[in-house]
């Protein structure tokens, strides 16, 4: 049996080679496989992307997302900060857009914790709080959670 793999195919409006820089700067442990004027292969956090200058037919929309899970309020205040960059849009919940229209969620784990909680009122305190929030911010759900 052959190894099957899964991977990103992004299609960019001929902003490839721009693209790729941007997230390579962003994430610091990102890698180049191959990159030109019209394709480009390359590594975030060891997932692997390809990307393409396919011109304007086809636009990213919030459907698709990549979810960036975190520790801590500085790499929330991080990736949030360096996402929306040179003309990227904070959404809500998490949710940005980059400038090249990409969606991302820059997500503290805990969230996921809080929601996973047996204490549902809990749970449900942080989500409310949650979803008032652009950029999240963890002190925030700590205090929703804590009924405070």
């Amino acid at each position: 049996m052959t190894s099957t793999t899964i991977t990103p195919f992004l299609w960019f409006d001929n902003t490839v080679p721009q693209a790729v820089e941007f997230y390579t700067s962003v994430f610091p442990d990102a890698k180049v496989e191959m990159k030109s004027d019209f394709i480009a292969i390359f590594e975030i956090q060891g997932q692997r992307f390809y990307a393409l200058n396919g011109g304007p037919q086809f636009k990213f929309t919030e459907a698709v997302s990549f979810f960036i899970s975190v520790d801590t309020q500085e790499e929330v205040d991080y990736y949030w900060d360096k996402l929306i960059a040179g003309g990227g849009e904070p959404s809500m919940c998490g949710w940005l857009k980059d400038k090249f229209g990409l969606s991302w969620q820059v997500i503290p784990r805990k969230l996921m914790e809080h929601q996973a909680s047996p204490d549902r009122a809990a749970a449900e305190r942080s989500q409310q709080a949650m979803l008032k929030m652009r950029k999240i911010v963890i002190a925030d759900l700590d205090k929703a959670y804590a009924g405070k």
